[in-house]
């Protein structure tokens, strides 16, 4: 078992009319198994309705199953004396981090969480400085949050649940509602606690390009798994990927129309460097 399991994973939700009634049920999530490795970094894609951010908040337990079982590091999640270790174990990241921000100063907020996990102060400190370095955000602790760029705001968020010492991090849409800019921070940081903190990252997104240095992507469908394999297993079905409304990083779909013009260019080229050196090997062909 990995540290984060699905078995049969089931969500559903009462619909209600106008006047409150109930009026059936809505599956968001069906019948969805995925196994995540310690040290993984996972994305999950889907177009909005897709049911991506309601599997993320299964794995931090925000929402438990309707049927099946959610398993992280261990814990069944359906248990609720799991909860608080779960929430400990997988932390979750928000795409808004003005609505997880909550202290006057960077250092006050990166804090807040391992204060309320009872860890006692001077290691709150330590926790503090390790997190705001490892994100690049040590000089901004004494600065008040509501000065910072979308970009460093959310580092902060992240900070703030690194401070708890998960063993993942869940980072649903973190992207969505930052510049160009503040999009390559967040990933760039991501992709360091990864690399070298070993973290597992889950990453939910509807960002293509995000995805490329992923060890293994899952596209939802309707609350289903609609595919899963590698960056470049995935990114090799562009046909099946327009089929689920999803588009494919710009370079991989240059790439295919060059193929298609009858340019002998493998399937799956995920960067820059690979095009040019497809290019260029059919050229020389």
């Amino acid at each position: 078992m990995g540290i984060i399991t699905t078995k049969n994973l089931i969500y559903e939700y009462l619909r209600r009319d106008d006047e409150g009634n109930v009026s059936g049920k809505t599956r968001a999530i069906d019948d969805v198994d995925i196994d995540v490795r310690p040290g993984d970094f996972i994305s999950i894609l889907g177009h909005n309705g897709s049911g991506k951010s309601t599997l993320a908040k299964h794995i931090n337990a925000i929402l438990t199953p309707t049927g099946g079982e959610v398993w992280v590091d261990g814990l069944n999640t359906n248990e609720p004396d799991n909860i608080r270790q779960v929430r400990q174990r997988a932390g979750m990241v928000f795409q808004n981090p003005d609505n997880q921000i909550i202290g006057q100063l960077v250092e006050e907020d990166v804090g807040f969480g391992p204060e309320n996990l009872g860890v006692p102060t001077d290691e709150i400190w330590e926790r503090v400085n390790e997190s705001l370095k490892l994100l690049g955000m040590l000089d901004f602790r004494m600065r008040s949050p509501n000065k910072l760029s979308g970009g460093q705001k959310q580092r902060v968020s992240i900070a703030g649940v690194l401070a708890m010492h998960p063993k993942c991090i869940i980072l649903d849409e973190p992207t969505a509602m930052l510049d160009p800019n503040g999009r390559r921070e967040v990933i760039r940081a991501a992709r360091a606690l990864n690399d070298v903190e070993k973290i597992t990252i889950v990453l939910i997104t509807h960002y293509m390009e995000e995805t490329i240095y992923s060890d293994r992507i899952y596209v939802m469908d309707k609350g289903h798994v609609a595919m899963q394999g590698t960056p470049k297993e995935i990114f090799s079905r562009v046909e099946k990927l327009q089929e689920l409304r999803l588009n494919v990083p710009q370079v991989t779909m240059l790439a295919y129309r060059l193929k298609e013009q009858g340019m002998p260019i493998p399937d799956g080229i995920l960067t820059r460097k690979e095009l040019r050196e497809a290019i260029k090997d059919a050229f020389n062909a």
